[in-house]
């Protein structure tokens, strides 16, 4: 998709509670209520008697009246540049809207969405609700139907793929400290290492059952998840060869009572492409230790064991 550059962006509100979201993205059309006798004059911008029955629907209110003339406005008069955005089922949804205004049976008003609705950035990557600044996000307890959004910029730099400066340099800046959190890794003393592995899981919410590795061969850790009701048999290994993960396999595969592997290693003998692993079997490399080392917050231990 091409980067867009709209004017103008507006959040709309499909219908009380969202009732027309699906029908609007499924049908391409963005839809208003404010059913009123006006619909001709709306499209000739003939707004002084379109206010007057709002002032008078809104017993002499000025404040509301505005409001409500301001948004029937920008449905009729945005331009086909300009953006329309929505949520619907936890994503941000954008489109661009033909200028052509079509009056329903029940008195409600669409535009045709130009192309059609959209819930991906111009790179095809998804616009999570949970990945956009609540600045963007907070407009969902809008109360009325129509309206501007804060940081424009970043929201359109966001549907084109734009990645902003002080998010680029954080980027950079991680990706630095996990080549680093990786050599650290490397150069612990194999205890060490055991007992990092071991703190990686109880930070991810696994209670261990015991630590066997002194007395049982084939198994380091017997962990226990509460939330999953899982048991998980897991190996740690400085180095290992494809044999060696083989026939720590085939020893989980023994064992009835454990519902899961996890074969920790970080630094492998074997490359991992087109080898198939099952469901209930996992490998964790150097990257994913180093990433869950920083998600765990466990970077100034491991720094600490290394000084």
């Amino acid at each position: 998709m091409d980067r867009i550059s709209p004017s103008k962006v507006r959040y709309i509100k499909l219908g009380a509670g969202g009732d027309w979201e699906k029908w609007c993205i499924e049908n391409g059309a963005i839809r208003l209520g404010y059913e009123s006798p006006y619909h001709r004059k709306s499209l000739l911008g003939q707004w002084d008697k379109v206010r007057e029955y709002w002032l008078n629907a809104r017993n002499g209110n000025e404040g509301a009246a505005t409001r409500d003339i301001n948004q029937i406005r920008d449905f009729y008069e945005l331009s086909e540049d300009d953006l329309w955005i929505t949520f619907y089922q936890r994503r941000l949804w954008w489109c661009r809207a033909s200028r052509e205004v079509e009056q329903l049976d029940d008195g409600s008003r669409i535009r045709r969405v130009i192309g059609k609705w959209s819930c991906v950035n111009v790179l095809g990557q998804p616009l999570a609700i949970e990945n956009i600044d609540g600045r963007v996000t907070k407009v969902q307890g809008f109360r009325g139907t129509i309206c501007g959004i804060e940081l424009e910029d970043y929201l359109i730099n966001k549907i084109n793929g734009v990645i902003q400066p002080e998010v680029q340099k954080a980027k950079t800046n991680l990706a630095a400290l996990k080549n680093s959190i990786k050599d650290l890794i490397v150069g612990l003393w194999w205890n060490d290492f055991e007992l990092l592995i071991d703190l990686i899981f109880s930070a991810s919410g696994w209670q261990r059952v015991s630590v066997l590795g002194r007395t049982e061969k084939d198994i380091d850790l017997d962990i226990f998840s509460p939330v999953t009701q899982k048991r998980a048999f897991v190996q740690i290994k400085s180095r290992s060869d494809l044999s060696t993960f083989e026939h720590y396999i085939s020893l989980f595969e023994e064992y009835e009572q454990y519902d899961e592997m996890y074969y920790v290693v970080h630094t492998t003998d074997f490359d991992l492409m087109g080898f198939e692993l099952k469901d209930n079997i996992h490998l964790i490399d150097i990257d994913r230790i180093a990433d869950l080392v920083i998600n765990s917050g466990l970077v100034n231990w491991v720094i600490t064991k290394r000084t």
